[in-house]
């Protein structure tokens, strides 16, 4: 797992935004003073998550209303699908997200 800082504004009370982490694409979401980090793409029609709002939880994807737990990714019953969601650590100096390293770069690292 390579940890990340993360250079953002945590001030605000709660929000919903697109970061770049790695040359990757995450919705971090700051709900009930706890940060998220999940995927940015709804797997449903690819909509934007970091356009959406939270709801109950749940992160809402803006075109057709399909929500994804914060916590696990799963999406809500009857949607058969989910989003990679990423751990967050709060450090002395201050947030991570842990990112995966892929398959090759392990092999060859």
């Amino acid at each position: 797992m390579k940890w990340i800082k993360l250079d953002v504004d945590l001030s605000k009370e709660e929000f919903v935004e697109l970061i770049m982490v790695d040359r990757k694409k995450i919705c971090l979401v700051k709900h009930q003073n706890k940060l998220y980090a999940l995927a940015n793409n709804c797997p449903h029609a690819g909509g934007i998550l970091s356009g959406g709002w939270c709801k109950n939880g749940n992160i809402v994807c803006p075109l057709h209303r399909y929500a994804y737990n914060l916590e696990t990714g799963k999406g809500l019953p009857g949607q058969n699908d989910y989003v990679d969601v990423y751990p967050i650590e709060e450090r002395e100096d201050g947030f991570y997200v842990g990112l995966q390293e892929g398959f090759w770069k392990r092999l060859f690292s």
